[in-house]
């Protein structure tokens, strides 16, 4: 969609993809590539999940350096059996119960020969679950080209499902953007505009009013899957405010734990800006607005500022409204329908008037 800088025309937002600016005079919202993660190596992992997976490294320190390029795990059944077509060596390789027991049942040549070949890719480590013991021969050959073998005591089923959601969350896509995030009504609200629009201030009175923050000022949004933006704080920031003139708060301190919460799915995108009497400014809500986040479509509401207007109780409304829509109720729609339905009803006994 691209964006009309006429301040007479319907406003309309651009797609916005990671790194892109947009001018503050127009839409009032920067998205940044995100701080760059340290790479996840072996030993990262290690360190991170060495207890919740159960994990005991079996080769020598050498591989531990070696780096994880995404979050796809996968089982080398076939390159076992000499098939190593379309084989994703880059991947993280789990031996279960199934191929430690067809390696087992393998002659000492033909085991080798099979590890070999297996071994021969580039592979970044090998996790062996359920605590086997690995074949003979596995971690000589690993420990000669520094691929570590890690083995971990949970199931082949159980260590997938543990270890996944860690390695999507790790690779997920990142980017931040500069804004306010709070849960209204269990509805995450990013509040973006202008600095010094009032952003912080808005979200503040909010948190009196029984929601919570998420973060202030800059927000890490992360893509997990297609469809879900979640959003949260820098961890030395997270769940303090800079408010101009009293300076920077401890939210938690001051309103408690209730007031807080660590993260939160980015369901609407509140835009402040100051009036402007040019502009063009949605009454009905018939013809919405989207703003596209690391290819996420999220709806998003203009509020125009200006003196004596309760921003606070317009973003509850929001929020509220927001719900109502995931029910199927759609207030200006109905509306629209209703007034359609009178206005041809009206016609009609016009037209059949003769008197």
């Amino acid at each position: 969609m691209a964006f009309d800088p006429s301040p007479v025309a319907r406003r309309r937002l651009p797609v916005l993809a990671v790194g892109e600016w947009v001018p503050s005079s127009t839409v009032h919202t920067t998205i940044s590539s995100g701080m760059p993660k340290e790479p996840l190596t072996i030993e990262l992992l290690l360190r991170r999940k060495r207890e919740p997976l159960a994990l005991e490294l079996l080769t020598d320190q050498r591989g531990v350096t070696r780096g994880l390029q995404g979050p796809d795990i996968s089982s080398p059944g076939l390159v076992l059996t000499g098939f190593t077509e379309r084989f994703p060596s880059e991947r993280i390789q789990v031996l279960g119960e199934t191929e430690i027991l067809f390696l087992n049942s393998l002659d000492e040549d033909r085991r080798r020969a099979a590890l070999e070949l297996f071994l021969s890719f580039d592979i970044p480590v090998v996790f062996i679950t359920k605590g086997q013991d690995p074949p003979t021969p596995l971690l000589h050959l690993a420990s000669e080209r520094g691929i570590p073998v890690v083995r971990t005591l949970l199931k082949t089923a159980e260590f997938y499902s543990r270890i996944k959601p860690f390695l999507e969350d790790y690779f997920a896509p990142t980017t931040t953007v500069h804004g306010s995030l709070a849960d209204v009504y269990g509805v995450g609200l990013l509040f973006t505009g202008r600095s010094g629009i009032g952003k912080s201030e808005a979200v503040l009175d909010l948190v009196e009013r029984g929601h919570r923050l998420v973060a202030d000022d800059v927000v890490i949004a992360s893509r997990h899957g297609t469809e879900i933006l979640i959003g949260r704080g820098h961890e030395l920031q997270r769940h303090h405010m800079e408010i101009r003139g009293v300076g920077i708060i401890d939210v938690a301190s001051l309103f408690g734990i209730r007031s807080i919460r660590l993260q939160k799915r980015i369901e609407v995108v509140v835009q402040l800006e100051p009036w402007d009497e040019g502009a063009h400014y949605d009454r009905t809500g018939l013809d919405p607005e989207n703003i596209e986040v690391l290819g996420v479509e999220l709806p998003r509401v203009v509020v125009p500022l200006n003196p004596g207007k309760n921003i606070t109780v317009i973003t509850e409304v929001v929020a509220l409204n927001h719900l109502l829509k995931y029910t199927g109720v759609d207030s200006a729609q109905l509306f629209d329908r209703r007034l359609r339905e009178r206005l041809a009803g009206t016609a009609e006994y016009l037209e059949e008037d003769y008197e």
